[in-house]
């Protein structure tokens, strides 16, 4: 009989202790999947979304951060607002003549629970998802130029709102009275409803810039005289910016001695020499901008704050393993008395020290892993609990299924790790007394 049969037989004579002491190992193993899981789809999802655009330019108050999150994520509201015609010189490379496309958003209040975004239908025509897909409508079609209050549903959002193209769904705080030109300006017509994308857009509700602008009232006046009157009073929230070059320059300056010096930080407006600053140096340098690039916050907020928890949580989880593992050795080790007359016996038979031991070693082993399969199938079930919460907290839909290729490394560390804890015991089994076992 194969070694492997005989330690699962012993370990099946022994069933309940037997599954207590997997189970606690598959609350560690459970703890460190989880901590895996969530961080990577995170980071493969973020670093993915902030792939979709170069450059974000957004208000001055805040942090790049700040912007990111709000311009790209729709996870935070931004501090302040910058005029529309920022996003016209942009687009028209009066500022910068290596813009290759320039999209204008403005972040509404979220209604159903999902946050609003108003831009135009080149969101979906022009801009590309995940930095290669182009947008598709899984029913009907894009709003229009024209179409001052049509809307677009992300997939989730339409999914959770029972909305089809046709229905129509009221924005909040409007501001003004219906009239003839603007009967219901605070109603839009969904016109459209997206793929999944497996993005945050996923979870939006997009409208048409115009009709935003019509509907809420940036200036303090009323939206209808703001729209009727003073255009140019229109704001926005950022400009999601694509660049011919992709490679976003840093400044270079020479310093007091003539030599050239690589500026970083916060960029000053004096001294900027135009032949020599990158994209989004000059956009600060000529506008009252902030420019974030996404691809670089992202990376920063995971190395600098989500990878430092993602450490912690794994040195509890790893703690938990551990003494799960010394609770496992303990069991082993005081079933050993128990296990003398059968030891002996088996050594009657002809079975080698060497032999007893590595049977002894392969219960743990096998136990181990007994531990680490409960471990998966409970880690991958709280992210499947879980999973709609961090979808509704941050925007993101986590797959409780997708497996990371750090999982692999629990396999050989848990068979390491069992082979050390069931050493003890090993050593004991191989230590046996036939003769004195035997004769009790």
């Amino acid at each position: 009989m194969p070694l492997w049969k005989i330690a699962w037989r012993s370990i099946q004579h022994r069933s309940l202790a037997s599954g207590l002491t997997a189970f606690s190992m598959g609350l560690g193993v459970a703890l460190v999947v989880a901590v895996i899981v969530i961080y990577g789809v995170l980071n493969q999802t973020f670093m993915r979304s902030a792939q979709g655009y170069d450059l974000v330019v957004g208000p001055p108050k805040g942090s790049p951060l700040e912007t990111v999150l709000g311009a790209v994520f729709y996870s935070s509201y931004l501090s302040d607002t910058i005029p529309f015609d920022y996003y016209q010189k942009i687009a028209t490379g009066q500022y910068s003549p290596e813009v290759e496309l320039a999209i204008p958003i403005a972040l509404g209040e979220h209604i159903y629970g999902m946050p609003v975004i108003a831009s135009t239908p080149k969101f979906f025509t022009e801009l590309r998802y995940l930095d290669k897909y182009n947008y598709s409508f899984y029913r009907g079609e894009n709003m229009s130029a024209g179409g001052d209050f049509d809307a677009v549903l992300g997939y989730s959002a339409a999914k959770k709102t029972n909305l089809k193209p046709g229905d129509k769904f009221r924005a909040a705080n409007t501001k003004h009275t219906p009239s003839k030109e603007f009967p219901e300006p605070d109603t839009f017509t969904v016109t459209g409803i997206l793929d999944p994308t497996g993005t945050p857009n996923d979870q939006a509700f997009f409208v048409n810039l115009e009709g935003f602008f019509i509907m809420n009232d940036h200036s303090g006046k009323t939206a209808l005289d703001k729209v009727l009157s003073k255009r140019s009073d229109r704001r926005i929230s950022a400009v999601l910016v694509l660049t011919k070059d992709k490679e976003v320059k840093p400044v270079i300056t020479k310093n007091a001695v003539g030599m050239d010096e690589v500026q970083v930080g916060d960029l000053s407006k004096q001294d900027l020499n135009p032949l020599t600053m990158s994209l989004g140096d000059r956009l600060v340098a000529d506008l009252d901008v902030q420019v974030a690039k996404p691809t670089y916050e992202i990376t920063r907020l995971f190395e600098m704050i989500v990878g430092r928890i993602q450490t912690v949580l794994i040195i509890f989880a790893v703690m938990v393993i551990f003494v799960a593992a010394i609770g496992m050795m303990v069991s082993i080790y005081n079933s050993m008395n128990e296990r003398r007359q059968e030891i002996a016996i088996m050594r009657a038979l002809g079975a080698k020290r060497g032999t007893v031991m590595m049977i002894i070693l392969l219960e743990s082993i096998l136990l181990s892993l007994g531990g680490g399969f409960i471990g998966l199938v409970i880690g991958h079930g709280l992210i499947a609990v879980a999973g709609p919460v961090i979808a509704s907290a941050v925007m993101v839909v986590v797959n409780p299924w997708h497996f990371q290729a750090a999982e692999l490394v629990l396999i050989p560390g848990l068979i390491l790790l069992a082979s050390v804890v069931g050493y003890l015991p090993a050593v004991v089994a191989y230590r046996t007394d036939v003769a004195q076992s035997l004769s009790t």
